[in-house]
């Protein structure tokens, strides 16, 4: 093949504009293997909503955790999904809204320590939420949806300390009563219940020494934020009805985990539902209105950014995402 002058010039200029290549030394974690920061903005009437992702973990698939289906059974479900088999993947999202001239975070996911525990695979809130903009110390409230870890563990630093020094943290009525209660503690069984009862008295009790504001079912609790009892996750969990104008997003807090296995399956039971029948009746209590008022839905366990509509399908649940906006 025969190249003329010109082709030869343009070739040695665009060797010359090329970025010299230099090889990784052996391993080095080089900018190819890392995601950019996760964090999606979308409006909600006057509302703008921050999803910031804590990242995602993904185990290995035990006989427990869903007790009352078999495990051919998931793993068809996951394989339906493209999913490998025989691995579940927990997606988390916290939220951080604007409104009303408030900075409101909802949920703070599972904190520094899962951070260095997951090698980086969860725990990812803190330094998302600093890339999407936010200054923790510029927070003014902190909306916490139920006590479990990965929605409490990112109120605090690595170091114990109060991770929004400035905001006040408002919980659910309901479950701040179980979870403070010294009689309910000394009943708890199991290791994870245990567990959990020890975690939020050292969130709760020893670093924020219980300066919490406790906020009632079917009350705005910040401009625009509507908090909706949705039980069975565990006693006092709690969802969230956004509002602005005539637009609408129900803060769907834990009333599935991941979407793949729960919405499609309402019936089956995860291990972590403390009520696990009344759980069930929440998901089809609460689906069945989005069906009926094709209400958007924001997941905290959906795969990020997790914004979403959902149609019935057969005896269970269709998640539609939300096509990715690059506009507000």
């Amino acid at each position: 093949m025969d190249l003329s002058r010109r082709d030869a010039l343009i070739g040695t200029a665009a060797l010359a504009s090329a970025p010299i290549l230099v090889p990784a030394a052996a391993g080095a974690v080089t900018a190819a293997e890392k995601q950019a920061p996760s964090f999606y903005r979308y409006k909600v009437g006057e509302i703008l909503v921050t999803v910031v992702s804590d990242g995602v973990n993904t185990f290995p698939l035990n006989d427990n955790f869903i007790p009352n289906a078999k495990r051919d059974d998931i793993n068809a479900v996951l394989e339906k999904a493209f999913m490998p088999k025989d691995k579940v993947s927990i997606y988390f999202a916290p939220l951080v809204i604007n409104t009303g001239g408030k900075v409101v975070v909802v949920d703070t996911g599972n904190g520094p320590l899962a951070k260095a525990n997951s090698k980086g695979a969860v725990g990812l809130f803190a330094d998302n939420l600093a890339a999407a903009g936010f200054d923790a110390k510029a927070v003014d409230m902190v909306v916490i949806s139920h006590f479990h870890g990965d929605h409490v563990n990112g109120l605090l630093t690595a170091d114990g300390q109060p991770a929004f020094p400035n905001a006040e943290i408002l919980v659910p009525a309901n479950e701040w009563k179980f979870w403070m209660d010294d009689g309910e503690m000394s009943r708890a069984t199991g290791e994870r219940m245990v567990g959990l009862f020890k975690n939020n008295r050292n969130v709760f009790d020893t670093a924020l020494k219980r300066k919490v504001t406790p906020y009632e079912w079917n009350k705005e609790i910040a401009p625009g934020l509507l908090a909706v009892d949705t039980i069975g996750h565990t006693p006092g969990h709690t969802s969230y009805v956004l509002s602005s104008g005539p637009n609408k997003v129900f803060i769907q807090s834990d009333v599935t985990n991941n979407p793949i296995l729960f919405a499609a399956n309402p019936g089956w039971h995860a291990f972590f539902d403390q009520d696990a029948d009344l759980a069930e009746k929440t998901r089809r209590r609460v689906y069945d209105m989005l069906v009926a008022d094709k209400l958007q839905v924001q997941g905290f366990h959906y795969a990020f950014p997790g914004l979403a509509h959902v149609e019935k399908d057969g005896d269970g649940y269709r998640v539609v995402p939300a096509p990715w906006n690059p506009i507000l």
